[in-house]
């Protein structure tokens, strides 16, 4: 199984008591719905290898605590902290047309209803408090808030995001980078 192949579900981000159990950090919008977990591709090296899971507990904050098959030991288990968890694509559910995984939209074309073409999708941050996509516009990054008034739908086939940006997004990020240019000819004068 490649990455290619895969979605990053989350993290392995410390662990639990002393048995050999870890806390998955699970990057997704519906942590329940992995309560039912037996198994799981962990990055080692480069490489996803397969462990099956003997029992995960889901907490609130999208953690779980988990217990891997045959890792049953503080020590064997610190050496999975920091290591990333994937899964197949072909696990995820069928999305109806106007709805989308984050995964999939990298590198998909991003198109303003008025303002045309932008660039491309570069990255998609999933954070607590905003899901946001990250554009490369002009050599600067710009943050685009996924809601719905904002991102209207991707088009698969022609692979592009088509989205109605809020007026002076991009001159927010654009002229934030021309005024830290000039500050930086100035400290060079």
């Amino acid at each position: 199984m490649t990455q290619e192949q895969c979605y990053l579900l989350g993290y392995i981000v410390k662990t639990h008591g002393t048995k050999g159990q870890v806390v998955f950090h699970l990057d997704v919008d519906y942590p329940d719905e992995y309560e039912d977990l037996e198994s799981v591709f962990i990055e080692i090296k480069g490489e996803l290898v397969p462990y099956f899971i003997e029992n995960i507990n889901i907490q609130k904050q999208s953690r779980a605590i988990v217990q891997i098959e045959e890792i049953d030991t503080i020590e064997k288990a610190q050496t999975f902290v920091g290591h990333a968890l994937y899964m197949p694509l072909d696990t995820l559910d069928e999305l109806e047309e106007d709805q989308f995984y984050y995964h999939e939209i990298k590198d998909f074309s991003i198109i303003d209803q008025e303002k045309g073409e932008l660039g491309f999708v570069r990255e998609v941050y999933s954070v607590s408090t905003q899901n946001l996509i990250a554009l490369d516009y002009k050599g600067v990054e710009v943050l685009i808030p996924i809601v719905d008034d904002i991102v209207l739908k991707v088009n698969r086939e022609l692979k592009q995001v088509v989205v109605q940006l809020p007026e002076g997004l991009l001159e927010v990020y654009t002229e934030t980078h021309k005024a830290d240019d000039s500050d930086q000819n100035d400290d060079e004068n």
